[in-house]
């Protein structure tokens, strides 16, 4: 795990906004945004098909092309196939993506669909290689994920083509079974190890950490209530239970007694477990993405993690960072 960990962390850049994830992004905020990422020392960057039908990967491409190839870690995703429509109707915002409605998802798992995925991204990136392929949300399809998509990428690492294999999903069954059964290089888990929501620590972060294998942490502020706690932010992508809401709120005024953002903490957080490499954090913006930078410069005081078990919102059994994951940034 030590080779990827200094590829993909500490902090990666999420593509999912800039391919207009819930709103629209133009394509000059997208490019500054990656811009800004790169200048505050990022080099890990993520997208997908499934991210704007395939935009995030066109936009991310175009923002990295003229970049040293082997100056950043470029992942992408496969198991849904973007297939176009003969009549192109409304947009894309049932699936979360402010987008006109071109293409179809299709599920495919199969060693022939992780091919044609693949040659579609690198078709859309306009790039020479994808250093990283994560399986995308095989929620319903773990068998044949396993017994047809795997070995296919598992052939092309064997072969060169891609550096490195994982799984991507916002649950924690399915990943630890592939975690147990291959051999992965890599986990990126979405929302199941946050402040609010530490389900990845039951059984996959200590078996990852066993078997070697990098653990990335999307979703830290579980869709926005970590970043806002306020009456009508969202859970999970839906509005917040109130019980939550009073816990994201104690939360933070923890937090501000001990002069750090909550949205810091939530990004350290992870970093207590050592099997974390590394958080993804989506930015749709310059500001954002150089907010995320600051925010996980920011040191957090071991005091406020005691503190945050003392008042029952942290199980006692959690581990917390006893150290800032990103002190001294890459240069440009």
């Amino acid at each position: 795990m030590s080779t990827l960990r200094g590829l993909v962390g500490p902090l990666g850049f999420g593509g999912a906004a800039i391919g207009n994830l819930y709103a629209p992004v133009t394509d000059r905020a997208a490019a500054e945004a990656v811009d800004a990422a790169w200048a505050s020392g990022v080099r890990y960057f993520d997208t997908a098909p499934h991210y704007g039908l395939g935009l995030g990967e066109r936009r991310l491409g175009a923002a990295l092309r003229d970049r040293p190839r082997a100056a950043y870690t470029l992942s992408t995703k496969v198991g849904r196939l973007l297939e176009p429509l003969d009549t192109p109707d409304g947009d894309d915002l049932a699936n979360g993506f402010a987008v006109p409605a071109t293409h179809r998802r299709r599920w495919d798992f199969t060693a022939d669909g992780v091919r044609r995925s693949l040659e579609a991204s690198l078709t859309r990136l306009g790039l020479d290689r994808i250093d990283l392929v994560y399986l995308h949300d095989p929620d319903d399809h773990a068998d044949q994920a396993l017994t047809e998509a795997y070995p296919a990428l598992e052939r092309l690492r064997a072969e060169g083509v891609v550096g490195a294999i994982g799984i991507g999903m916002n649950q924690t069954s399915v990943p630890a079974r592939f975690v147990r059964e291959t051999d992965l290089d890599a986990v990126l888990l979405a929302g199941r190890y946050s402040l609010l929501d530490q389900r990845g620590l039951d059984e996959l972060l200590p078996e990852a950490h066993r078997r070697g294998v990098a653990v990335v942490i999307g979703g830290v502020f579980n869709s926005g209530l970590l970043a806002d706690p306020r009456p009508g932010a969202t859970y999970d992508y839906a509005p917040a239970p109130s019980e939550l809401l009073d816990r994201a709120l104690r939360l933070r005024a923890a937090c501000a007694r001990h002069g750090v953002p909550l949205r810091a903490a939530a990004l350290h957080f992870p970093f207590g477990h050592p099997a974390v490499a590394g958080v993804l954090v989506g930015a749709r913006s310059a500001e954002e993405a150089h907010d995320a930078a600051a925010l996980l410069g920011t040191p957090v005081p071991p005091a406020l993690w005691e503190e945050l078990r003392a008042e029952g919102l942290l199980p006692r059994h959690v581990p917390t960072p006893s150290t800032s994951p990103w002190e001294k940034p890459p240069c440009e």
